[in-house]
């Protein structure tokens, strides 16, 4: 069975930076927090047995233009997203993914960092026009 030692080996052969934290309350959960130079957001992936969960903080939901917003997180999830998923968590837009930890695959945790990469290069520009104040 795969353990948060295997998501800690898989980061440093994908080389990525990454810091370990404790989450309050998390229990016996491992938390690793992604750090990136080409985008400003920070990956979460946590390790809760038996799955192993991606997830980003993308910004507040709030618009000026609701169903466009919508819309194109709607239309991000049909159509170019799929290891991955735009949603919201209370008046924030999360991306997240989730893969079980029993028989996580090198290949498989590569494309779901891979796909949150290029989302927030590609997708997080047109959501930030969308949620800024007018």
């Amino acid at each position: 069975m795969r353990s948060e030692k295997d998501v800690e080996a898989y980061l440093g052969r994908l080389g990525r930076r990454f810091d370990t934290v404790d989450v309050q309350g998390a229990g016996t959960s491992t938390t690793f927090v992604l750090r990136s130079d080409k985008t400003q957001a920070a990956v979460a992936v946590r390790v809760d047995a038996p799955l192993v969960v991606a997830r980003v903080d993308i910004g507040e939901a709030k618009s000026n233009e609701p169903l466009k917003l919508f819309r194109l997180l709607l239309e991000a999830n049909a159509g170019s997203l799929i290891h991955t998923s735009f949603g919201l968590e209370g008046d924030h837009i999360v991306l997240s993914a989730a893969l079980e930890l029993e028989n996580l695959d090198f290949n498989e945790f590569e494309a779901v960092l891979d796909e949150i990469d290029l989302t927030l290069a590609r997708e997080v520009p047109k959501l930030r026009e969308l949620t800024q104040p007018s």
